[in-house]
């Protein structure tokens, strides 16, 4: 009787110790550096670029930017664009014991460490007649700005990577 309840107990603990290993190695991290200047979001399925356009820009020069993807990458990875405010959200780090970094502008931004911002404040794809949407890393919201405005606005481009079905 002993013996049965030990084989039991072993071939319990042994299930969840297997299922704890695959369990963890299935989830992995939310973001891998791609070691090339991109970085895979797995939660949300895009590919981000690692840097921003590192100065200052308008809207539309921020399409222009995105649509092409960073120069470093011309030719590798295509379907790059402007993010959504909601994608931007999902990098902003809310945890109060985080302080961030600063950027090159002097600002302290609270974005996840694998995305490196030249300065806080990142054009959305968002826009509406002459203004459009921008996500303060700062202090984690977003408001609407005028689109020829640049003074240390940012383009972050992200690509989907899978194309999604219309």
């Amino acid at each position: 009787m002993n013996r049965k309840i030990f084989v039991i107990c072993v071939s319990v603990i042994m299930t969840v110790v297997v299922g704890l290993v695959i369990g963890t190695s299935l989830a992995g991290e939310r973001f891998t550096d791609n070691g090339d200047g991109t970085v895979t979001d797995h939660k949300l399925g895009v590919m981000w670029a690692k840097y921003d356009n590192q100065g200052d820009i308008d809207w539309k020069g921020a399409q222009r930017y995105c649509k092409l993807g960073p120069p470093q990458l011309l030719g590798k990875y295509d379907n790059w664009r402007m993010p959504t405010l909601d994608e931007l959200r999902s990098l902003y780090v809310r945890d109060k014991d985080y302080k961030g970094y600063e950027t090159d502008c002097g600002q302290w931004v609270k974005v996840v460490p694998d995305i490196k911002l030249s300065c806080g404040w990142v054009w959305s794809g968002e826009k509406r007649s002459i203004t459009a949407r921008v996500f303060n890393f700062r202090r984690g919201y977003d408001y609407t700005d005028r689109m020829v405005h640049k003074r240390h606005y940012r383009a972050l481009p992200v690509r989907d990577l899978e194309t999604k079905k219309k």
